[in-house]
């Protein structure tokens, strides 16, 4: 099987029966419990709430460390995670915010940790927005100071979601190494097995559509402050990426280019400096600038 014709036949076969099975490229779930809040002295609340479906979904809501009685928590800040595992693992990039002053609500995507059913792309999308919905009806939440953290996949989304949806007044947009479309990231895999990269074109249109793509609506984001983050040696999700994204954002926009940074590892404590910066990137986003939601 050494000619073009016959090698693009034989790749065509195997995708095609991998088609079906696609989701393997973006989600990899488990229900591994790998932490929890009280881990870290912090007090929370394990919620659960409905997606559109009825697929029911966990949480934990974790309310901001005050350092006074009294005092109130300068925002809530919604986390989307990545696509392996579960919260309880990714609960170590933001696990820092409440001491900050920020409520934070992290939740599962339906077939990861403890929430029900299966991944899909549809299915997940519609989990984000479910979470808004809960986290906007929370009593005690502050509705004008609502932000949305995304990691990878949970960047993806993130920028999609909130670009679609302006009622839920989310008041600024943290993106950390999102890809920009998922027929590019698919291609991007492809190309890392040496039987198929060199039709790695073609073979993405077979495995992967573009729905619910942030690139396409990422410009309507505006005048939502956002922020994309991203590391020059990113081997999860390439650099361009970031690119992309930030390139087809309307202002009020930020790229920080991390240099030699890998994947999703800003928040990580070995770039302790980066957690100051995002602290003043959502100050200011709560500015006298913003718009009225």
């Amino acid at each position: 099987m050494k000619s073009p014709l016959k090698r693009t036949l034989f790749a065509v076969i195997v995708l095609s029966l991998l088609g079906g099975c696609a989701n393997a490229l973006f989600f990899y779930p488990d229900s591994k419990r790998y932490s929890l809040p009280s881990d870290s002295k912090l007090e929370y609340e394990e919620v659960s709430f409905l997606s559109s479906d009825r697929t029911k979904l966990a949480g934990w809501f974790i309310p901001a460390v005050l350092k006074e009685d009294g005092g109130k928590a300068k925002g809530t800040i919604v986390h989307f995670h990545g696509n392996a595992q579960n919260m309880t693992a990714h609960f170590q990039f933001v696990k820092w915010l409440p001491s900050k002053g920020y409520n934070l609500f992290l939740f599962d995507y339906r077939g990861y940790g403890r929430s029900g059913g299966t991944p899909y792309r549809t299915g997940i999308y519609n989990d984000c927005l479910a979470a808004l919905s809960w986290i906007a009806g929370k009593e005690g939440v502050d509705t004008e100071r609502i932000f949305v953290l995304g990691q990878s996949l949970g960047g993806t989304l993130a920028i999609r979601l909130v670009a679609e949806h302006p009622e839920f007044g989310v008041r600024a947009v943290i993106a950390d190494s999102p890809f920009a479309s998922y027929r590019k990231i698919a291609r991007d895999k492809i190309a890392l097995i040496s039987l198929f990269k060199w039709a790695k074109w073609p073979l993405s249109f077979l495995i992967a559509t573009d729905s619910y793509s942030p690139v396409d609506v990422v410009g309507k984001l505006s005048p939502v402050p956002l922020l994309i983050i991203h590391g020059t040696d990113d081997r999860t999700v390439p650099f361009y990426h970031g690119q992309l994204l930030f390139e087809a954002a309307n202002e009020p926009k930020e790229f920080w280019r991390i240099e030699k940074g890998r994947h999703t590892d800003v928040m990580l404590p070995h770039r302790m400096k980066y957690r100051k910066l995002i602290i003043e990137f959502l100050e200011n986003a709560t500015g006298s600038n913003m718009p009225e939601c």
